[in-house]
């Protein structure tokens, strides 16, 4: 599975019709959407598409047309990215009319291309799994956790200091484990 840490976007012209997709992180979804309505007030239709793991590692799938004919245009967009296996990203296509109508077939065409489009110029990164533990130790090994820490990948999401020092620490699970391994006689976890 793949994602973006930051927004693409790429415009795709089609009988005079402009397709303007934002391919962006699931996080940024909402307000983008708002921003984007209010920057393209003469636009007729803001088709979306999006994918998301939620708190359950389940993939939460969702897709509108905004007006367009049912099915032209959000599910397509969905397809492709769950083709390119995308989590955790949306995109939002701005359509402006041009004029000429491009039919079903056409209007599949158009967004799935305009979505293609802006994968192709995207860097996806690779999504690993991450787990989030709590670990509790003597300030005497605050430097040796905090060197294991930085040599195994590790994040710190956050620090408490109170009797003990205590951190909230992330990482994909191979890099939890070695870390867990290499220090494993000098903290505890609650």
């Amino acid at each position: 599975m793949y994602f973006v840490d930051k927004i693409y976007n790429q415009t795709h012209e089609v009988k005079q019709s402009k397709f303007i997709a934002y391919l962006l992180p699931y996080n940024e979804y909402a307000d983008k959407l708002q921003e984007l309505k209010d920057k393209h007030p003469k636009a007729r239709h803001f088709v979306v598409a999006y994918r998301y793991l939620n708190e359950f590692n389940q993939i939460v799938e969702h897709s509108s047309d905004d007006g367009e004919p049912k099915g032209t245009s959000g599910k397509p967009s969905l397809f492709v990215l769950q083709g390119a296996d995308i989590i955790n990203s949306a995109v939002i296509i701005v359509r402006y009319f041009g004029g000429t109508k491009l039919g079903t077939g056409g209007l599949v065409r158009a967004y799935s291309d305009a979505v293609n489009l802006v994968l192709d110029d995207a860097l996806l990164l690779e999504y690993t799994q991450t787990l989030e533990k709590m670990i509790s130790f003597e300030y005497t090994h605050a430097r040796v956790i905090d060197y294991e820490a930085s040599a195994c990948g590790i994040e710190i999401v956050d620090k408490i200091f109170d009797a003990k020092i205590s951190y909230k620490i992330k990482a994909s699970q191979e890099n939890m484990d070695k870390f867990l391994a290499k220090v494993d006689r000098k903290i505890y976890l609650p």
